[in-house]
């Protein structure tokens, strides 16, 4: 049965998220809920128009970074420099892009402009975090998510302007960081 939630700063059990992993709906995206939300292993995905609803899906989407394998064409790309990699240098522009990346069989975003100021919120606490892809001085990929400094990277959305450059962003994210987890939360097509 899908919780309706209050005011107050609490999430159901995730064992009582329906098959879907949808879990609750409603009330607001504060960084008190959020932080919350993600330390149980919730996020909220929902589009323009529509309550906030609240996910735990079982089984996730987990990567382990200790597993990463990189191509030989990918070590190639990394090797030639074609790109410079940076962390928090620009998350406004990364969410932002994100949220205007169309997306093959979605007919919109479900980065609203509640989520870019509750996400710009947690950036600013330090929790939100992005990395972005420059080439040429310009922003051609780049991804954001949480880091509660558990562990886990929890991936919320990527986009690139650009062939190979959101993968050497990722692959370089990973390679210089020490996270045991990426949670990607749900199947998508990357």
């Amino acid at each position: 049965m899908i919780s309706y939630l209050t005011s107050e700063i609490r999430f159901p059990n995730v064992h009582q998220a329906n098959t879907d992993g949808l879990l609750a709906v409603g009330d607001d995206l504060s960084t008190e809920r959020l932080i919350l939300a993600y330390k149980k292993g919730i996020f909220p995905w929902f589009e323009k128009n529509q309550p906030i609803l609240w996910w735990s899906p079982n089984p996730r989407f987990v990567l382990f970074p200790e597993k990463l394998k990189v191509s030989k064409s990918m070590k190639q790309v990394l090797k030639n420099n074609n790109f410079t990699i940076t962390i928090n240098q620009d998350f406004k522009a990364v969410i932002t892009e994100c949220a205007k990346t169309k997306r093959t069989g979605q007919r919109g975003t479900w980065i609203t402009h509640s989520m870019i100021e509750a996400y710009m919120k947690l950036h600013k606490v330090g929790v939100a975090k992005s990395v972005e892809v420059w080439q040429y001085g310009n922003l051609v990929a780049g991804f954001y998510g949480v880091d509660l400094n558990n562990g886990v990277f929890c991936g919320e959305s990527m986009f690139t302007k650009v062939s190979n450059a959101s993968k050497a962003g990722f692959i370089s994210f990973i390679q210089n960081t020490n996270y045991n987890l990426v949670d990607c939360q749900v199947f998508k097509n990357l």
